[in-house]
């Protein structure tokens, strides 16, 4: 495929997320260091990287798969943004913040899945007409 993954826009999300965790665990206290702000930074990371990794593969199936594994990174934030939360390590203004940018990488993975198909073959097969059209899918 002649087309990049940043091309994609779920992928500039995904990746405008992460910059964002990373910002908003910065003042997470010391005693999170290995705990809850890691795990945020990782899922973070993941979301992105697992875009571009399966955009790379594109082989039967391999996009879903990795697609999938985006995807529950996503909702893996969401539960420990709401942990963040709860302990009072983000206000409720960085959490409205991160949960909406969130499920709008959400919404955008959910409708990528969506519009790719396996064949018997396990080639994959999208919907859209080219890749450009998935590049521009809006939640």
């Amino acid at each position: 495929m002649a087309r990049s993954y940043r091309n994609l826009i779920v992928w500039q999300k995904a990746k405008v997320l992460a910059v964002e965790i990373y910002r908003h665990t910065e003042r997470f206290p010391p005693s999170e260091l290995y705990g809850l702000r890691s795990q945020l930074r990782r899922a973070g990371v993941s979301v992105a990287s697992n875009i571009a990794e399966g955009q790379g593969r594109l082989t039967k199936g391999e996009f879903r798969q990795f697609l999938g594994h985006a995807r529950g990174s996503v909702l893996e934030i969401d539960t420990q943004l709401a942990i963040a939360l709860e302990l009072r390590y983000l206000n409720k203004e960085q959490y409205d913040l991160l949960e909406q940018k969130a499920y709008e990488v959400l919404g955008l993975l959910n409708r990528l899945l969506t519009s790719l198909q396996v064949s018997q073959d396990g080639e994959v097969q999208t919907q859209a007409s080219s890749i450009r059209d998935l590049e521009t899918l809006k939640p």
